[in-house]
């Protein structure tokens, strides 16, 4: 005989766990009573550790000042610099010849920089953190676009700045200061050699195509003498009195320079030259005489040219070199004084102890929500579906006794008694073994505390 047979209820799923306590706060408060010491352990630990740390820190302070590059007094049209290499590339190369090694090696043993760390540090290392201190940087000057000119555009105004950072405010000031005036000295020892350099070499080039222009001249005197000519337009005796001229501008210009130099090269050339033609010349052609004659007369004026070119360049040299050592041309200017900072860059105190603070409630909490899920105790019914059947679960009330009620109270008032002696102690330790805290707190604010 044939017998239904319900099979649905051996093949039924396990229910799913029920998570709908997460969402209650009485499962939190109820963690919180059971894992309050796994909580505050951590706390009580990372939490004073961080505050010390952001209280014992040492400080350090930055110094800087700002340096402008400021354009030429007097109008371009009317005296041109001679120095026309871009500030930013000026400045560039001024801030490598001033970090270079002989320099920073001269500014700490000046003001007794790093002396903790003199004996643990070989010098190269000293130098690489005397870089890293050092800040050289430019300044980003926020305009309006419809305020900016053309010639602002052209000419944009550049402000840098340069500081130094180090544990003693009054130290980074006066390192600072240092830094500033050796910039400022170098910009202006190169812009003055720059300027220099330029007028002897345009000098010594006009002084070589007078010596050229005279020699030619004493060649064309030559022959036209030569075709019976007058040598010059002047009075018969012009080219004895060109000579002694020259002699005697000989005779002074020996005393001062020596046979070797350009100057009195040019003058021997010159007398010379002078003294061929005042003898009698040999007898030529006419016709080679004067084709001589032209070609000579062509290269002269060629290099009357290039004389007249040279000098005006000359001039204007001169009066380049005149503009750079007056410091009438674009130059550097302090428009703030590096001055000893009140307060620290860094560390940020607050944020320091704020994050400690922040980590121990994140560390404690973990430690406290890790031991709860570790542990395999049944606290609620939807604990034991993953042990029995759902249908054999049947919820009984918890049944408090007085004895745990008494229990309770007495675990309670240790812990409180405990916490006050505890914060009672520490406050008798501080008071008896620590200075005031203000003093410590003035203290960790200078740096003393290293």
């Amino acid at each position: 005989m044939l017998q239904k047979v319900d099979i649905q209820d051996e093949f039924q799923l396990p229910p799913e766990p029920d998570r709908g306590h997460l969402l209650r706060p009485s499962f939190y408060w109820a963690l919180v009573k059971r894992r309050w010491a796994y909580f505050f352990i951590p706390f009580f630990l990372i939490a004073p550790l961080a505050v010390g740390v952001a209280l014992l820190w040492p400080a350090t302070y930055l110094s800087e000042g700002k340096v402008l590059v400021q354009s030429q007094q007097i109008p371009t049209e009317l005296v041109r610099p001679t120095v026309t290499s871009a500030a930013q590339e000026r400045i560039q190369v001024i801030e490598q010849r001033t970090m270079t090694r002989d320099n920073l090696i001269a500014i700490i043993d000046k003001f007794q920089l790093f002396p903790e760390k003199r004996s643990l540090m070989s010098v190269t290392e000293l130098i690489a953190l005397m870089k890293k201190q050092t800040k050289i940087t430019p300044v980003d000057l926020q305009m309006d676009f419809k305020q900016r000119s053309r010639a602002a555009l052209e000419n944009p105004t550049i402000v840098f700045s340069v500081g130094f950072e180090y544990s003693d405010p009054v130290t980074a000031s006066r390192v600072a200061n240092e830094l500033m005036t050796r910039i400022l000295g170098e910009d202006l020892r190169d812009r003055t050699s720059r300027a220099t350099d330029t007028t002897k070499f345009l000098a010594r080039e006009v002084q070589r195509l007078q010596a050229d222009n005279a020699t030619l001249d004493a060649r064309i005197g030559q022959l036209r003498v030569a075709q019976g000519k007058p040598a010059t337009s002047g009075a018969p005796d012009q080219q004895t009195t060109n000579l002694g001229q020259l002699k005697a501008e000989l005779v002074q210009k020996g005393a001062l320079y020596s046979e070797r130099h350009p100057l009195i090269q040019s003058l021997k050339k010159q007398i010379e030259a002078f003294e061929k033609v005042a003898q009698p010349p040999p007898a030529a052609a006419d016709t080679n005489v004067a084709a001589s004659l032209e070609a000579l007369v062509a290269q002269q004026e060629a290099l009357q040219k290039n004389l007249d070119t040279a000098s005006n360049k000359l001039a204007a040299a001169q009066l380049g070199e005149n503009l750079e050592k007056n410091q009438q041309s674009e130059k550097l200017e302090i428009i703030e004084q590096p001055t000893a900072p009140q307060e620290p860059i860094r560390p940020n105190r607050l944020k320091v102890g704020a994050l400690g603070v922040v980590l121990a409630i994140m560390a404690g909490a973990g430690l406290a929500f890790l031991v709860e899920i570790s542990d395999k105790a049944i606290r609620r019914s939807s604990d034991i579906l993953g042990v029995v059947d759902s249908q054999l679960i049947v919820s009984i009330p918890y049944i408090v006794t007085t004895a745990e009620i008494r229990r309770r109270k007495r675990r309670l008032l240790l812990f409180i008694a405990g916490l006050v002696l505890l914060v009672t102690g520490a406050l008798v330790a501080g008071y008896l073994f620590l200075p005031p805290l203000d003093l410590i707190i003035a203290k960790a604010r200078v740096g003393l505390f290293k």
